[in-house]
């Protein structure tokens, strides 16, 4: 069984990307290579079960086990040390990837209060898109009873693209709702 999403690549957005750009290959055509996402957890320095908790909702929201990330240096100012445990993410590919994606643009970020469309300026020059959530809430897993406190998150797009320009195209033909 594959994902609406995948199909959706493969009959409208390919050639739709392949049409626009006069790419000469199909190998040239812009693709979803992953996706990262990243939850900061500020107070696990003195909290280890705010982490436990992050890393139980993450593993909720994505469908796989995320890895706990921990500081490299340490700094003074932040009581942290280095080795400490500060945060933890996920890498999707392939077809979670994909089911993510779904997931996201049709379910999730209709949820958001005031939605009015992501912003279409978060790309890093290199054809990858940078996301931010403010709560973990608007995902349909999360049982807002069940919620200690409201964490936020960055999910990166990262693409195959050569330009921002390239990208945009391609992850708005996948269905991103950019605002205007």
């Amino acid at each position: 069984m594959t994902s609406r999403l995948i199909e959706k690549y493969n009959k409208e957005v390919a050639p739709a990307l392949m049409e626009k750009f006069g790419y000469k290959n199909v190998m040239e055509i812009p693709k979803l290579e992953k996706i990262v996402i990243n939850m900061g957890i500020g107070e696990s320095k003195d909290n280890v079960k705010s982490l436990e908790k992050a890393v139980e909702e993450l593993e909720m929201i994505s469908g796989q086990r995320p890895v706990v990330t921990k500081a490299r240096k340490s700094v003074a100012n932040f009581k942290l040390r280095e080795g400490m445990a500060i945060g933890t993410k996920v890498t999707l590919r392939g077809d979670k990837m994909f089911y993510f994606v779904d997931k996201l643009v049709s379910v999730s970020l209709p949820r958001v209060r005031d939605f009015r469309g992501v912003n279409p300026d978060s790309f890093d020059g290199r054809g990858n898109y940078a996301l931010g959530i403010k709560e973990q809430l608007i995902f349909p897993e999360i049982e807002y009873d069940k919620v200690d406190k409201v964490r936020g998150m960055d999910i990166i797009f990262v693409t195959s693209a050569k330009t921002d320009e390239e990208a945009r195209e391609l992850i708005k033909l996948l269905g991103m709702p950019f605002s205007k």
